[in-house]
């Protein structure tokens, strides 16, 4: 079975493989980790799902910065990969553009294909934002939509959200200008557009009309998301490898993009001991075994003789670039990620848990608390315990709850509490090095009462639902750690573990009960 825990928590595609590295199935996630166990932990699959699993025998994954991205990179996967398993994008379908057609006058509208005349912007994933889009630069510029202008005009033009070229309204210079300017806000650069949809938005909130103000407010957000569709789908005609690398501990851990004519194909990994001139070097020898592609994207200039040598490889002129800003930039800091992410992920959890605590040392070792119940029936405590920012799933423990009638998650927590620690105290184990426990200050407050009692010392934290805030003992207030950084989501992620391993104990129990 595959190895899930290593899989990061956050957006982008996994790759499944069969016993000969062919890819069989791409899959996007707005949580990796999650969409990936949830194949091998949930019982109920259709056949042909069971079937895939069946044949995985490796999995592999690239990181993206949003779910967006994920769901154009499936998509482009998928193409180059014709996976055995994915069957509905195998159609070649591509997310829709929005067009500007070319000629006098221009007409915008949706335009499946980026193909012949005009001008095309995308693709869209999401056909909201797009139709937002799309809505907001018609209205804001008066753009027509109609296939043929017409002789007399029509219900826009009336409605005053188009310039009516057909009625003589508008001149082709002054119709040219609202086209640039739309074309400026297609191509991501809104600024001017949106600073005045904002007046506009706080007009109609000061006067209270509220349904307007809230139209708006999304009609922004579609605009200012804009930028977001075209970090990974670029459209330039040559082929380009990003390369970046981090070097740490005496070893270096380097990454390589493919993109395919706009598209990010694949990426590459490696592992090498850190020496001096290792890029270059690395450099030389990788490209002695490939070819290399147009246009080379680097984090740092390297020497001439190394561009001479891939244009000696190539056989024509290879561009080496050090971008500071733009796609070419993002797509460096997307590969470095990846890295953090593939190589350093755990590390960074527990070094970021360590500063937002103020511990002495790393919490190598987690344990983790939750209680389960329904209405009052079938309680029971749970126990995870994480490992190196990993879950230990040997060391997982179940509870029933004994002492406590009725609905007491205070009690329950601190009778788990208890027979935890009071076990390892008389059979001398080690401590773990933090206790989380879901809950507030109250389910906090059993826990430290509890470990007092039985004179054991070690930090113990809680986390509250909602809007995940870490308590720490002494502390009226949570401490000042948002549930958006690297902490707080560690903690969260253990915390969600916890739960589910109780919800299953829990069922299981009910189930038993139910069939006695």
């Amino acid at each position: 079975m595959i190895d899930y825990s290593v899989f990061p928590e956050a957006p982008g595609c996994y790759l499944y493989r069969d016993a000969a590295g062919t890819v069989i199935y791409v899959g996007k996630a707005k949580n990796l980790r999650r969409r990936v166990s949830s194949y091998f932990q949930k019982q109920d699959h259709d056949p042909k799902t069971l079937r895939l699993i069946a044949a995985i025998a490796a999995a592999d994954y690239i990181v993206t910065a949003s779910e967006a991205e994920a769901l154009i990179l499936e998509n482009a996967l998928i193409k180059r990969h014709q996976p055995k398993y994915n069957i509905d994008l195998k159609d070649s379908k591509s997310y829709a553009y929005i067009h500007l057609s070319a000629g006098p006058y221009p007409r915008i509208g949706i335009a499946r294909k980026a193909g012949g005349g005009g001008e095309f912007f995308g693709p869209f994933v999401s056909a909201k934002e797009r139709d937002y889009v799309l809505s907001v630069v018609k209205k804001s510029f008066g753009l027509r939509s109609c296939r043929r202008i017409p002789k007399r005009p029509c219900l826009r033009s009336h409605l005053g959200t188009c310039s009516a070229p057909c009625a003589g309204a508008i001149d082709e210079a002054a119709y040219a200008e609202r086209v640039r300017r739309a074309r400026a806000v297609l191509k991501g650069q809104a600024k001017e557009l949106v600073a005045a949809l904002r007046e506009e938005m706080e007009e109609h909130a000061r006067n209270l009309r509220f349904e307007q103000a809230l139209e708006l407010r999304d009609e922004i957000a579609a605009i200012e998301h804009l930028p977001d569709r075209q970090q990974i789908v670029r459209r330039p005609e040559h082929n380009e490898d990003i390369i970046t690398y981090m070097a740490k501990e005496g070893n270096v851990y380097l990454m390589i993009f493919s993109v395919v004519k706009g598209t990010l194909a694949e990426k590459q990994e490696f592992v090498f001991e850190a020496s001096d001139g290792f890029f270059e070097e690395f450099l030389v020898q990788y490209y002695g075994e490939h070819e290399p592609p147009k246009e080379v994207v680097l984090p740092e200039e390297v020497g001439e003789a190394v561009a001479e040598y891939l244009a000696e490889r190539r056989g024509s002129r290879v561009a080496v670039t050090v971008p500071q800003r733009g796609d070419k930039k993002k797509l460096l800091d997307l590969a470095a990620k990846n890295i953090e992410l593939t190589f350093f992920g755990d590390r960074m959890k527990i070094e970021a848990l360590q500063r937002a605590l103020h511990l002495p040392e790393p919490p190598e070792v987690i344990e983790c608390f939750d209680i389960s119940h329904l209405s009052g029936t079938a309680m029971v405590g749970s126990m995870v315990m994480f490992r190196g920012g990993k879950p230990d799933r040997r060391n997982y423990r179940r509870f029933r709850i004994r002492s406590v009638e009725g609905v007491d998650d205070f009690a329950a927590i601190a009778e788990v509490v208890g027979r935890r620690y009071k076990r390892l105290k008389e059979e001398g184990g080690p401590y773990p090095d933090l206790v989380i426990v879901d809950g507030g200050k109250g389910q906090l407050s059993a826990a430290m009462d509890m470990l007092k009692e039985i004179d054991v010392r070690i930090p113990v934290i809680s986390i509250a639902k909602r809007e995940e805030e870490i308590y720490v003992p002494g502390f009226p207030h949570p401490i000042p750690v948002g549930r958006d950084e690297k902490a707080s989501l560690f903690v969260q992620e253990i915390r969600n573990e916890a739960h589910r391993f109780a919800i299953t104990y829990n069922r299981l129990l009910r189930g038993k009960a139910m069939t006695a």
